[in-house]
């Protein structure tokens, strides 16, 4: 019973946190899974879908080391890690309806933790517009629903 209500209150977060952010061009999902738990997760979903993660940026890493040197005292992500990739499929059709596509390739997937916050991660990515990028759109769904244990 208690893991049927945590399922639901999971699933209510999560939808709450995607319709909010998808009016600022961001889809993501809340979980309270651990990052490093999120982190694999994501990891799989990328090798399920026959990707290969092509860069790991630790973006969190890098502003908590550096606030100082820009003169700030703010830790903005307790962990921020972003995972970037290519489909060589996907990409070649949205390239082949319109060469400017490339200018989204690769793609990136979030994964986060904010101080005020720290039992929720976040994974997310941005929307892409109408038309053929919306094929680029729900692999990334998939893969970030996957990494939270959504598909």
């Amino acid at each position: 019973m208690r893991a049927t209500i945590t399922a639901i209150a999971t699933a209510v977060t999560l939808v709450m946190a995607t319709s909010a952010a998808a009016d600022s061009g961001l889809v993501s999902y809340t979980t309270d899974e651990s990052f490093d738990d999120v982190i694999f997760g994501l990891e799989n979903a990328i090798l399920d879908e026959g990707l290969v993660v092509d860069h790991v940026s630790h973006t969190g890493d890098m502003l908590e080391r550096t606030k100082k040197d820009v003169g700030s005292n703010v830790t903005i992500f307790t962990k921020a890690d972003i995972y970037s990739f290519c489909s060589a499929k996907l990409s070649r059709e949205v390239m082949e309806a319109n060469p400017l596509n490339v200018m989204f390739c690769p793609y990136d997937i979030f994964v986060a933790v904010m101080p005020d916050k720290p039992d929720e991660t976040i994974v997310g990515f941005r929307s892409y517009p109408e038309g053929e990028m919306q094929k680029i759109e729900a692999l990334l769904d998939r893969i970030a629903r996957a990494a939270v244990g959504l598909e």
